[in-house]
């Protein structure tokens, strides 16, 4: 074996140098430290490939979740708002079939304010609509009741039918959404008693 000052080479089947220090060479004259150490910058690159790719992964899912949850959520209060329109419209076609006197009404402008007065044995029940509100008092001594807070418009009108006159209720609710895919616009009908018919 020779030997020099800064390297040696050795016999046998692994032929190369012997870098003084202890560290070999092949036989390009690369070390294999060298050859270890980029081994270790694909490794940090293959975990940061990963981690990058991770955090889009979940970026994607928490979207997914965060629109599927406004979905529900929407849904919910739609059901809701359906639900309050369809007791608001019962009530007050009970409240038409309970009449013992003509219907009146009292217009305000047009869109922004409207009041129905049925006259009934207890008392005048009135429907105001105001302030984007529809609103219900029972008798003239009774507060206010609010039945639906978020209305867009309401309209109430008389209609003569084959010598019957019918009251219409058209009521539209505000949307939760700026593109909502069903407009939550409602239409109720109902006859007064035969005998307040005009």
């Amino acid at each position: 074996m020779k030997t020099n000052r800064n390297w040696t080479t050795s016999p046998g089947p692994c032929v190369g140098l012997r870098i003084k220090g202890g560290d070999w060479a092949g036989r390009g004259g690369q070390s294999l430290v060298s050859g270890r150490a980029r081994q270790r910058g694909l490794m940090l690159i293959d975990c940061m490939v990963y981690i990058v790719v991770w955090f889009l992964v979940v970026g994607l899912a928490f979207a997914a979740f965060y629109r599927s949850l406004s979905y529900s959520r929407n849904l919910a209060h739609g059901a809701g708002d359906i639900a309050s329109a369809l007791e608001a419209g019962e009530r007050w076609r009970a409240d038409v079939r309970r009449a013992t006197g003509p219907l009146s009404i009292d217009a305000g402008e047009t869109g922004v304010a409207q009041a129905l007065r049925i006259p009934q044995a207890q008392g005048e029940v009135v429907y105001l609509f105001i302030d984007g509100a529809v609103l219900r008092r029972a008798r003239d001594d009774a507060p206010w009741l609010k039945l639906l807070p978020a209305v867009k418009s309401s309209h109430m009108q008389a209609e003569l039918r084959q010598q019957v006159r019918s009251w219409s209720w058209s009521v539209e609710l505000a949307a939760r959404q700026k593109r909502p895919v069903i407009t939550p616009r409602y239409s109720f009908r109902a006859v007064a008693p035969r005998e307040v018919a005009q």
